[in-house]
């Protein structure tokens, strides 16, 4: 297969042919959350609390399979533009074989932390008890969960993106379809309810990891994974992890981030805590969206970046910056016309759903502006910039976004929080254009 396509192909449709498929996939990716999350919500409101205190757990062992595959994606793109195949081959098979090592200690230290961590946020035995089923299921299937997100990078620095779509596709299906068979037992499936919607998920990311595999198997990628080509050499493994490292704090920064802002409103109300959760589930079918975009154009900045097409590099990200404000305008329409019925979804406490229609409508005033954060991320890890896309985010989610809220919250009430997250927004965005354009021109 040949990726010169990557460097001759105009600009739109090329971008639109690389983000479209990853566009659906993270749609349906956030249907499936949705949909996750309704279910779960129809076992008990205490359910779906548990379940939003999980997530920040859950969030980082996704944070740190993505994070190290966009470290793995960034590095075949980049070599295969420079037309160096060796290298490229040597970033995909050393990538696999320290991702399966990377979901071991994942899962362990999971299984292991999260009793301590769940009684760090509630005292109610019932959550807690709720939270331990899902997550000490869930947890076990970490290293397929790791292998498959790598394939998924690997698929993209090649520019396959359907293949990627439709592994991810079958596994969100598959989870969406069991997720109301084993968490109700419905047929021949007995009634599980969390333990359910964890094994749900496992199998749905085994799924993907099979798919993956088949494709491996009878459309074979255009790179080698033979032992040879397994390096552990200091130049590989500093540029995987340049990349990898700030891509999977990156990631992994909103888990902190919630749980700092969870103690914070549990102050409040529990209520609170659940609306965060739900506010969650609901902006990733928004957030998901504009990643698909970025999943789709990294490739493309990283292959022309190596093959030295500058002027390339810079009309994809303008064209990548159009099209992620293009998804957040439709967010704010979507949580200022419909908040009231989103929130529904996931609790029937008339209370809960005012305060999350509050929240909502708080909230969404920064989308727009966040646009210019997350392009500009997703353009400098592309870029081999990792340090810069890292401060970015430190700031969208630590530096400034917790000093807001606490300070806010002691003015405002919970609301405090909420209003937090707009002002991150508009100094995040700020912040990322100069550190773009400082490292922009340095290339």
């Amino acid at each position: 297969m040949n990726q010169k396509f990557m460097k001759e192909k105009p600009i739109l449709p090329l971008v639109l042919s690389m983000a479209l498929p990853m566009v659906i996939s993270m749609a349906v990716n956030s249907l499936y959350n949705i949909v996750d999350s309704f279910f779960i919500a129809k076992i008990s409101e205490n359910a779906m609390t548990s379940l939003s205190l999980v997530y920040p757990l859950q969030n980082l062992m996704t944070a740190i399979a993505v994070g190290f595959g966009i470290g793995i994606n960034a590095r075949i793109a980049y070599c295969l533009g420079a037309g160096d195949q060796k290298r490229a081959n040597q970033a995909a098979t050393t990538g696999m074989l320290l991702s399966l090592i990377h979901g071991a200690i994942v899962m362990v230290i999971c299984l292991v932390y999260v009793p301590h961590f769940l009684s760090l946020y509630t005292q109610d035995k019932e959550i807690i008890d709720l939270g331990l089923i899902y997550a000490h299921r869930v947890f076990i299937f970490s290293i397929i969960n790791m292998l498959g997100i790598s394939l998924e990078k690997i698929f993209q620095s090649v520019g396959r993106m359907k293949v990627s779509m439709c592994s991810m596709m079958s596994g969100f299906i598959t989870n969406i379809i069991l997720d109301q068979l084993m968490i109700f037992g419905i047929g021949v499936f007995p009634e599980m309810g969390m333990a359910g919607a964890a094994y749900a998920t496992g199998i749905g990311q085994t799924v993907t990891l099979l798919v993956y595999l088949l494709f491996c198997k009878f459309r074979p990628l255009p790179l080698s994974f033979t032992k040879e080509n397994i390096s552990f050499q200091w130049d590989l493994l500093r540029k995987l992890y340049a990349v990898g490292i700030p891509a999977s704090l990156n990631m992994a920064l909103p888990s902190l981030m919630i749980s700092v802002l969870n103690r914070i409103l549990t102050s409040f109300s529990e209520m609170y805590v659940l609306v965060l959760g739900v506010y969650y589930k609901l902006q990733t079918f928004i957030y998901l969206s504009a990643n698909g975009i970025i999943q789709g154009i990294r490739p493309l900045m990283s292959y022309n970046y190596g093959a030295k097409e500058n002027k390339r590099v810079q009309k994809i990200f303008l064209t990548t910056l159009c099209l992620t404000a293009s998804v957040m305008i439709v967010g704010v329409f979507l949580s200022m016309l419909i908040p009231r019925q989103m929130i529904a979804l996931f609790t029937e406490n008339t209370q809960t759903i005012q305060i999350g229609v509050n929240a909502l409508t708080i909230i969404c005033k920064g989308f727009i502006i966040s646009a210019l954060s997350i392009t500009c991320c997703g353009a400098l890890e592309a870029l081999g910039k990792g340090i810069a896309s890292l401060i970015i985010s430190l700031l969208r989610y630590v530096i400034v976004m917790i000093p807001a809220a606490f300070i806010l919250s002691s003015v405002l009430g919970a609301d405090g929080v909420f209003w937090a997250f707009p002002l991150t927004e508009t100094v995040a965005a700020i912040a990322a254009i100069i550190l773009y354009r400082m490292n922009v021109n340095s290339i």
